[in-house]
């Protein structure tokens, strides 16, 4: 098992920002993929990107399979993910962060996404994905870009987030 990286919290500076363009795939940079699949799988979550761990490159990584443990691993590995076709129609589904623990909230994407990307062996790649998929990658880019679920959310409801997250960290619950 290779050492897993500490997933960062709110409301760590490090998630409002914009991460940067990988230029070439490099054995570190699948190093750092490998260790995010890893820090994902223990979590447990079902997505991770780079800024939740403190880096700054546009990747993540995403694993949907595995919601019981008795389905094989089918992890999906991005660099420098873009959507290039959103649908006009519309989906509501509840999401979390492993950002922003034990807290979730229904939010609004696009129902279908088709997205650009480079795969693991450093390959141009395409992915149209729909329904928990299409949340979940709209999601981890979404983190790419500075952006968190509950920046969807009323500044009420966002607050309120906030809130219960420190309070558990002053608990040490978290």
């Amino acid at each position: 098992m290779t050492q897993l990286y500490d997933i960062i919290k709110v409301p760590d500076a490090v998630l409002k920002e914009t991460a940067h363009a990988v230029e070439t795939i490099t054995p570190d940079i699948q190093k750092q993929m490998d260790r995010m699949l890893d820090t994902m799988y223990d979590a447990p979550g079902i997505g991770l990107a780079a800024n939740q761990v403190g880096l700054l490159n546009r990747v993540l990584v995403m694993d949907l399979s595995r919601r019981d443990e008795e389905e094989e691993a089918a992890p999906i590995f991005m660099v420098n993910p873009e959507i290039i076709h959103e649908s006009e129609e519309m989906s509501i589904m509840e999401e979390g962060c492993l950002s922003i623990p034990q807290q979730y909230a229904d939010v609004e994407r696009p129902a279908i996404v088709r997205v650009k990307y480079i795969d693991y062996d450093g390959k141009q790649a395409e992915l149209e994905a729909t329904g928990l998929l299409s949340h979940c990658v709209q999601h981890e880019i979404d983190h790419l870009n500075g952006t968190l679920f509950i920046d969807y959310l009323s500044s009420l409801k966002r607050n309120m987030i906030l809130r219960k997250v420190e309070k558990m960290k002053k608990q040490n619950i978290l």
